[in-house]
Order: C-alpha cells, then structure tokens, then sequence
C-alpha cells in the first residue's frame, strides 16, 4: 500500500506503552478486518484518481500517491508517528565532525619542565599522562616516585577525532604540506651529489665506467612515455586516439583462426605474425614485433640505453637533441671497452699462461652442437632462428628409380652417361646390380656400351660394314632382354601387390571381427550395471584410458543404437 497505510510502531514501544498502560487501556492493537483492508485500498484508489485528498507527511507536504510501497513505508525502527518520506531524504549528520586540519599530535610536551613528582603520575618515570603499567620506558631501578629525579615530558592530550566514512578513509590524512618542499629540496641536493660524485669517478678512472651498477629506477624514464597509440595534446586537455584507416583491412582479419596471434581490443594491436608460414616479403602486414625488431630499430634502441646509462653516469647527451656526439661517444665507449678487455685478458694470460687452450676451434665444432635456437615449421620451413636454408635447385633431387641405387649422370665412360650403380647407358632401364658389371654379354647396355666392350676384328677393304652389323644385332638383343626384364619385374610387383592387399584386408577383417566381438561385450556390461544399484557398481581406477583404433570406432558406428532411426522399433522386435 501507499502513504495512506498505517504507521509500524517497534516493539520496544510497544513494550514500554504497555508497561505504563492502565489495566483499562490495557488492550494489544486490533488486527485490521477485511472491512478496514477494503476501505484502506478504495482511499488509496481514490488517492491515485485524484478524488481524495493527498496524504499529508509531519512537515504539511503532500505525499505522491502514486509512490510504491516498498518506498514510502518507513522501517519498523524509524518510529514514525504517520506516513512520512522523511526516511527516503538525505540524512543530516547529528554529530560534529573534526576538521580536516584536526589530527593526533605526535610526540612530548617539551614545553613544561617537571622536577617534583606529582599525585598520580607514573611511578616509573614521572609522566602524568599515564600509569606503570602503561609505561614505555625501561623500568628504572628506582622509580620516580621515590627519587624525583629525570621526570619524563608528558605527552600530549590527544583530542577525539570525529571523522564520517570519507574522513575515516582519506589516505592524506595527518600529512603536513610544508614539509614536501623540504623534502624535495633535500632529494635535489641528494641527486646533484651523487651525478657529481660519478663524474669525478669516471673522470679519475674512466674504465669503472662498464663496472659500476646502476642503483637507479628502472622506471624512471616510464612516467614521460606516452602510451603507444594515443597523442596527448596540453592545450586542449583531451587524447586523441590513432584510429585505422577505414580503407585497411583490419588486424584481427587477416587470420580468422582462433589460435593465431593475439590481437589486443585496447591498444589495437597485434604483435606476433598472423600468418608465420608465409615469408614477411609475401604478406602486407607481419606482427608490430617484425617492424620493431627490422631495420635500425634495434640499433636506434642501443643508442638510446647507452644515453640513458650515460645522463645516470653525469654525462649530459640526449639522443635527439645531440645523435651526432651520442654516436662519437657510443663508439669511443665500444673502442676503451673492448681494449679493456684485451688488457684483462692479456694480463691474465702473462700470469697464469694457456694461451694454447685459447686457440681451439669452435664449440659448436667441438661438442657438435650449438645454443642457437632454431624453430621450424611442419613443412620443414625455417620460422625463427640464425640457421640459413640450405639451396635448393629447381630439379629433383636424390630421387632413384627402377631399382636403381645411384641417379643417372653418376657414370661416365666413353663419351656416354649412365647409371654407376650397375653401368648401364640406357636412361631409365632397370638396374641388374652387379650382373651388369661381371657380365657384358648380358649386360643392359645401349649401343655405345656393347660397341665398346665388343672386340670386333680389324676392318679391312673387304669387309667394311661387318662391325656396324655386328653392334646393330647386339643393340636389339639387349633391347629385347631389356624388355622382357621390365615385364618380368612388373608382373612380379603387380602379383606381390595383390598378395598384400588380400594379406591387409584379411587382416583388417579379423581386426574388426575382434572389435565387433568386444564392442558386444561391453554393451552387455554397460545394460548390466545399469540394471544394478549404483551404490554397488564396482569401480577400476586402473583402467587405461587411450584414443580407440580406427576398427574399434567402426564397430562403435555399426553396433551404436540410434535413437531417431525409424527402423529401430522393428529390429528390437
């Protein structure tokens, strides 16, 4: 109900009415009857209608009927006389709060000065601001009670502090503003002694200059860089943010699976390359990490932790303002140190000697192996690393065919190429092994082959063309041989193929018989423990847990009940 319901009066008015209630007013309140609830909700209608007047709160302003319940009803423990929103207004604060110069004052009164102890001051030392048993000093042999003497400074009278929620949490609460000026000129003058202190140290010995540490903060320089992607302007008090060209194809687009590089929503960024099997020349855009990390970045960031150490060391240079002297000083620092080095190393060889240890070759020779990380790709492509790939030509390579076991080109005899394997000029013939060297009659040989090994007799003006008939029979004879030896060889490789395919088949049919056979089985044990309690199912924790074969996912498909097959009520039948 709105305002117009009755006012909730606590219990412990209650109580105390009743308590000093006479026996003749001692009455509990009526529960309201239907009548009193019907009448109270056509006043609130009528209220909500505009045809009764609205209720008036404690201060004569009216109340919105219209106001839900939960709203204008006041908590049991305001102890409201009538319908009032006095609940729903801001509170005023009923305490006197401390101001906010008001704080503990730390320290002694140094300002009175006691020789005579007074009543009630500590026994122990002689303050008045506290007992014996609240005192911090060391207990004294005699106290100062019984001698007088060296009576402690009484502390201050600390005031009450009265603070509301903010005040109770305000984390420059107590802090003085007059004492941040001394304290910044002090860590001037801190700063300024120290840059000079390393300017005079370097300056009487300038090879400590790689050996001293730097005690500075590593983020000093943190607070003076922008956060990448925004453009801070002083004068308008605004960060404009560098959005993308509307014409670019966005980051997160140019690789639409999930496990590529991260792209960051925030900064609009994306590191890594979405796309590592290609080449960086191949693709528009390679990850923010290949521009940061290409070109003269890494040497631009050299010269800038070099400038950085240097204004830490007392040397005034900026790498903007002054590149030139930066890059003089970088090099000249490079030259000292490296000859710093040679002198240790020297001097620690004209000590102690081994010099002949120092000339070895390297480690990776050595110990054959290497700390330079490589990563490849499942292609075998080269990802990240200093490795360099090996060239390649556009021909294949190492590839053997026909039984050969060396490439053709590998034999040269007689102006005439072939195989070295076997010794035969005939390009593409099938390798007879060793049988091609031992034997030349049967030798798979071309014509400049057989003409060479083929001692034909001298010619003479009678018999002019018996060599050239001679090296024609003998080119088609090893041509005929040659063939028949390539159909043998087929048909031998077809007849083995065969028997291996029924040997595999045969085999993957008793595998899936196996399957079949133990897919059954545990249907069965599966309907068998679900017929059981399962309180008294038993339990395997050493069963082996592996990916199922490809026939026990065929038997899983074949024997797997499907609940939506049509024909499934007729096979249960």
């Amino acid at each position: 109900m709105a305002a117009g319901s009755s006012s909730r009066v606590p219990i412990s008015m209650l109580l105390q009415d009743k308590s000093s209630r006479t026996t003749e007013d001692d009455e509990e309140p009526k529960k309201k009857s239907r009548e009193d609830w019907r009448k109270a909700k056509e006043l609130e209608e009528a209220r909500k209608a505009g045809t009764a007047p609205a209720a008036v709160d404690e201060e004569g302003r009216d109340i919105n009927p219209h106001i839900p319940q939960y709203i204008s009803s006041a908590p049991w423990y305001y102890n409201t006389a009538g319908p009032t929103l006095k609940h729903q207004r801001p509170q005023e604060e009923s305490r006197e709060l401390s101001g906010i110069d008001e704080w503990y004052r730390r320290g002694v009164d140094t300002s009175k000065s006691v020789t005579k102890f007074r009543k009630g001051a500590c026994e122990n030392c002689g303050a008045v601001t506290h007992k014996k048993k609240d005192c911090m000093e060391r207990p004294r042999k005699v106290g100062a009670k019984f001698n007088g003497g060296k009576i402690a400074y009484d502390e201050f009278v600390q005031p009450k502090i009265v603070s509301d929620y903010d005040g109770k949490r305000d984390r420059w609460a107590g802090y003085d503003p007059a004492n941040h000026r001394e304290i910044v000129e002090e860590y001037q003058k801190i700063e300024v002694a120290k840059r000079e202190l390393r300017a005079q140290k370097l300056k009487e010995n300038p090879d400590l200059a790689d050996e001293e540490e730097d005690e500075e903060d590593e983020d000093k320089y943190v607070d003076e860089v922008d956060m990448p992607g925004t453009k801070v302007d002083s004068k308008q008090r605004i960060t404009v943010r560098n959005l993308r060209i509307r014409e670019d194809t966005a980051k997160y687009l140019r690789n639409l699976d999930p496990n590529s590089a991260y792209y960051d929503p925030k900064t609009r960024s994306m590191r890594d390359n979405p796309n590592p099997n290609l080449h960086p020349e191949e693709t528009d855009f390679a990850g923010e990490n290949f521009v940061r990390y290409s070109g003269d970045i890494q040497k631009h960031a050299q010269a800038q932790l070099f400038a950085w150490e240097a204004h830490g060391k007392g040397v005034d240079v900026h790498v903007l303002a002054e590149p030139t002297k930066l890059e003089l000083l970088q090099q000249e620092y490079e030259k000292k140190k490296d000859q710093f080095k040679d002198a240790s190393k020297n001097k620690v060889v004209e000590q102690y000697g081994g010099e002949e240890h120092l000339q070895v070759p390297p480690r990776a020779l050595l110990l054959a192996q290497t700390e330079n990380y490589v990563e490849y790709s499942r292609f075998g492509k080269i990802i990240k690393g200093e490795d360099k790939p090996i060239i390649r030509s556009r021909y294949e390579e190492d590839v053997f065919v026909n039984n050969h076991t060396t490439v053709w080109g590998s034999f040269w005899r007689d102006g005439v190429w072939g195989y070295k394997c076997c010794e035969s000029t005939i390009k593409n013939s099938y390798c007879v092994g060793e049988n091609g060297k031992s034997e030349p009659s049967d030798q798979v040989a071309g014509p400049s082959r057989v003409a060479s090994d083929y001692r034909a007799p001298e010619p003479t003006a009678k018999q002019p063309d018996l060599q050239q008939t001679v090296a024609v029979a003998a080119e088609r004879k090893a041509k005929r041989k040659a063939k028949k030896l390539r159909k043998k060889e087929k048909k031998r490789k077809r007849k083995e193929e065969r028997k291996r395919r029924k040997q595999a088949e045969a085999e993957e049919q008793d595998k899936l018989k196996v399957a079949l056979r133990q897919e059954e089985r545990n249907q069965a044990r599966a309907e068998q423990l679900l017929k059981m309690d399962e309180r008294k199912r038993p339990y395997n924790s050493m069963f082996e847990v592996r990916e199922p074969t490809q026939e026990e996912m065929e038997a899983f498909q074949m024997k797997r009940c499907r609940e939506d097959d049509p024909m499934r009520q007729f096979m249960d039948k």
